[in-house]
């Protein structure tokens, strides 16, 4: 596969020098001799698999040609583009400062040629992997729809900026499908209706799969009943028509489809309430002879009708219960904030967990009128509720304060936590308001350790202070730390273990790390958990040997906590995806 590198550099020796080198290496090249002409390339859907980004440019430098590059992703609505710096700086706030701001990795100039094809060739391998893991686990593996976060997330934004309707789609009697010709039957119904749906709805719809026989589609730009009555019965038409195909024509199943609707956004704009009310369109149709539609009317939701309904705790439940969980933090009004505030709170000390308590206060940047920082401060509270996870909740105080709770945090995460916030908040365009925050950290122990994904890590190094020092480290950020005294105590820890990152000193007696690597590789269970060398030396010529070996990164000695912590939460980023993701 040949990669796509834009290189960008005022210095045009640097340039001819690494577009040589990759050139030769069948990758294709872009030079470019300022932060300006990449912004512009990128304007005109040239996106490359990976940017090389000097950090030193007149006019306009790396970190805010960085800044700039993310903000017009964000205007064009396209995929963050991997960026690496370049740089001659050696310096650990340098490095730190670009982790912070988002790169995927640092390579020092001057270039050493194997250096370089390495490290441009781990980066952008680990990057398409990601966008390969994003989107297997984002599709519904049945029908190649949005499975039911993936559209969550999708329909949020159509619903909050788009006019159209939101279709809660089911189809009825399915299960007899599945009790008279079996569940390879049911999946080949389902995945026949699939075609039939997005050969149905308009083009540009959206669709996901929220769960065994129920799906949702949001249709910009349809607001009539009529537009939704005739999609309904080209699904209905279609459907049995497809199912006698399947089955035989004398199937003897009243499969049929029913459909919920409700305008966007006549009846609001946040996803949620949009699909609860679709939901309740849907159940009028249930009980009213299914293979119909129904379109919400707010004059129809009346107290007298829900409570007549309400008659056993499946009921209940179905009307307390989400039907979609969107990927966005809890906002509570302040009555409802105290009593869940008071929960979580004896939740947190009788179970052991730790939370953070943040209070956002906002004030007008000069120049800015009172009707327009009112403005912005909701519009801020809006990006606090999208930003945040959704097991996170937050009230507003004031017009211009937000209160949040920050469940499950490490102690030492809540600047990176807050400053995100901050920067998105200025690359997606926000203005106006010069932010200011207090925290609390609340937690039965103080110093107990915090989860990060489950990660395991072994480390191998036959200094007892580097294992002390680093071992502390890494488990008081919430790694599993399993600590080893040379390369052979390593190779036997790996045929029982498999853990998630190798940590492998280079100079070690008996069994150095370039040997131990080697051991590893042919150890089926170990061969390709990424390892990282652990040195003090500061010659290419280990480099350029450990990265021909395989090892994914190099950390210098001695170490800065957080910097350390940082490479290796980003080079644990795709195991970090895979646990998430099941």
């Amino acid at each position: 596969m040949t990669f796509h590198i834009m290189i960008v550099d005022d210095d045009s020796a640097n340039l001819r020098t690494a577009g040589h080198i990759l050139s030769r290496n069948n990758m294709r090249v872009t030079a470019l001799g300022s932060g300006k002409e990449l912004l512009d390339r990128v304007k005109n859907s040239e996106l490359p698999d990976l940017i090389l980004l000097d950090i030193k440019m007149p006019e306009m430098d790396g970190f805010e040609t960085l800044k700039r590059l993310r903000i017009l992703e964000n205007e064009l609505g396209i995929g963050e583009i991997p960026v690496v710096f370049l740089t001659a700086d050696d310096t650990a706030d340098t490095e730190n400062q670009g982790l912070e701001a988002g790169v995927s990795d640092y390579i020092r100039k001057p270039f050493d040629p194997n250096i370089l094809l390495r490290r441009v060739h781990n980066i952008v391998s680990k990057e398409k992997r990601l966008h390969t893991l994003r989107n297997e686990a984002d599709t519904d593996k049945l029908t190649g729809f949005l499975n039911k976060a993936a559209f969550a997330r999708a329909a949020s934004g159509l619903c909050s900026s788009d006019l159209g309707s939101l279709l809660m789609v089911d189809l009825d009697s399915f299960k007899l499908v599945n009790d008279l010709f079996g569940h390879k039957m049911g999946d080949n119904v389902l995945i026949s209706f699939s075609d039939i749906l997005r050969e149905t709805v308009p083009e540009g719809s959206t669709i996901g799969r929220l769960g065994g026989d129920e799906f949702a589609v949001f249709v910009s730009g349809l607001s009539d009943a009529a537009g939704i009555s005739e999609i309904t019965r080209q699904l209905n038409e279609k459907l049995l028509d497809r199912a006698k195909e399947l089955m035989g024509e004398d199937m003897g199943i009243p499969l049929g489809v029913s459909v919920g609707a409700v305008f966007v956004p006549v009846h609001g704009d946040d996803y949620e309430e949009l699909l609860r009310l679709a939901d309740k369109a849907l159940y009028v149709v249930k009980k009213n002879g299914k293979h119909s539609c129904s379109v919400y009317m707010a004059d129809a939701d009346s107290e007298e009708a829900l409570q007549a309904s309400v008659h056993s705790i499946s009921r209940i439940s179905e009307i307390l219960g989400e039907r979609s969980i969107p990927n966005m933090a809890l906002q509570l009004d302040k009555d409802s904030f105290a009593y869940v505030y008071r929960y979580i709170m004896r939740y947190i000390m009788r179970n052991q967990r730790s939370l953070y308590k943040v209070l956002f206060t906002l004030r007008a940047e000069e120049g800015i009128d009172e009707h327009s920082y009112k403005e912005y401060c909701d519009m801020f509270g809006s990006h606090i509720r999208e930003n945040l996870r959704k097991t996170d909740i937050l009230m507003r105080n004031r017009f211009n304060q937000y209160f949040v709770i920050l469940t499950d945090i490490r102690e030492q995460d809540i600047d990176i936590v807050t400053g995100n916030l901050k920067r998105k908040w200025e690359l997606s365009g926000g203005k106006g308001l010069v932010i200011t925050y207090e925290t609390e950290f609340v937690s039965i122990y103080r110093g107990m350790k915090q989860e990060t994904g489950g990660i395991r890590i072994a480390l191998a190094d036959d200094d007892d202070t580097n294992l002390r020092l680093i071992g502390g480290i890494l488990s008081k950020a919430g790694f599993h730390v399993s600590a080893v005294r040379s390369g052979q105590a390593l190779v036997r820890y790996l045929t029982d273990h498999t853990p998630d990152l190798i940590l492998l000193d280079v100079q070690m007696p008996e069994m150095d790390g370039f040997e131990t690597i080697k051991k590893i590789r042919e150890i089926k269970s170990a061969e390709s958990v990424p390892v990282v060398f652990l040195t003090a030396q500061e010659d290419e010529e280990t480099e350029r040997k450990g990265l021909a070996l395989g090892a994914e990164d190099f950390i210098r000695k001695p170490f800065v906590p957080d910097l350390l912590i940082k490479r290796i939460e980003r080079i644990t980023e795709l195991a970090r995806f895979r646990k998430n993701a099941r």
